[in-house]
């Protein structure tokens, strides 16, 4: 048994999990689990920059994260970061800050890289599938990563569609964010959509799986809202099966409502209010591409799959 550290730093959030890893078993047994939304990836898309806001967000949750990890007293700390800090000029700058709060620097990772941390944090506690495969999806802040695989990744592709960034580049204006969306705005952003799935079928046979596994905060909260729970509850959604008339039902009522109808439902982090319709419709427009007609939803993701990276370091 080995305890680590993971910390997944996105576009949107940052996540800690302290865990103890037993290989043997494929157990990963959480102590500590937790997630701030910092928006790192805030303007990186237009500017091509870390804002020193957003960087200050992190650094402050980092502090947060350092404090816990020495309380649970991890063995091995492993930070990935994912796609904003990948497409920032001043990324050294977060690099150091990382490295001076926690001791260790961030791996600004591929594309690749995330896709096969993802699956492996999804399917691990899946196992074997006869004679099909996988189709993982995680919709994010910045990126999507599509990877499809049995026992092992066998392609794999990250494209730049994830919430915040569909939603900074067709919904905001001056600043201000449209509320609701309009027609022309949403047709927008799934032409966006459509394409980047053109691009991740020249990689990844995105038809070829039976089973569609899904991560991440847009995917979670979507089955949270399915599921009509009166507050978020990872164990429920952990593993929900989420039909398409129903994540097709919400994609349309999130793209419509205004802030307010969104902030109000019960499930929402505050952090998602403004980005979640964006990434509802990836969601929607992904097993309208594949066919599925239900996603797996798992709460074990890249964080997981950082975790077990992190154990199995020499």
């Amino acid at each position: 048994m080995t305890r680590v550290a993971a910390i997944d730093c996105g576009t949107n959030s940052i996540r800690l999990l302290v865990a103890d890893a037993h290989p043997d078993t494929g157990e990963l047994v959480d102590l500590d689990r937790r997630m701030k939304i910092v928006r790192l990836g805030q303007g990186v898309d237009r500017t091509g920059r870390l804002a020193p806001e957003a960087l200050e967000r992190t650094f402050a949750a980092c502090r947060e994260y350092a404090a816990a990890i020495k309380e649970h007293g991890a063995e091995r700390i492993r930070f990935v970061a994912t796609s904003a800090s990948r497409d920032a000029e001043n990324r050294d700058e977060f690099v150091s800050g990382v490295l001076d709060i926690l001791g260790v620097e961030p791996e600004v990772i591929t594309g690749d890289q995330e896709a096969a941390y993802s699956f492996t944090g999804a399917t691990k506690e899946l196992g074997p599938v006869d004679g099909d495969s996988y189709l993982v999806v995680d919709i994010g802040g910045g990126s999507t990563e599509f990877v499809v695989g049995d026992d092992h990744v066998r392609a794999a592709r990250s494209v730049d569609i994830g919430c915040v960034r569909l939603t900074e580049r067709h919904l905001v204006r001056d600043g201000v964010i449209s509320d609701p969306p309009t027609d022309t705005e949403i047709a927008a952003i799934r032409a966006d959509i459509e394409a980047a799935l053109d691009l991740a079928e020249q990689t990844v046979p995105l038809r070829e799986a039976r089973t569609l596994v899904g991560l991440a905060g847009s995917v979670t909260t979507v089955a949270a809202i399915a599921l009509g729970l009166p507050e978020y509850d990872s164990a429920a959604i952990h593993h929900s099966l989420i039909p398409y008339d129903q994540v097709q039902e919400i994609a349309t009522r999130l793209l419509h409502a205004t802030h307010e109808e969104r902030a109000a439902i019960p499930v929402m982090h505050p952090g998602r209010v403004d980005v979640i319709g964006a990434g509802a419709l990836v969601l929607l427009a992904i097993m309208e591409r594949t066919g599925a007609q239900e996603v797996v939803v798992s709460e074990h993701d890249i964080l997981d799959g950082i975790a077990w990276a992190a154990a199995a370091a020499v």
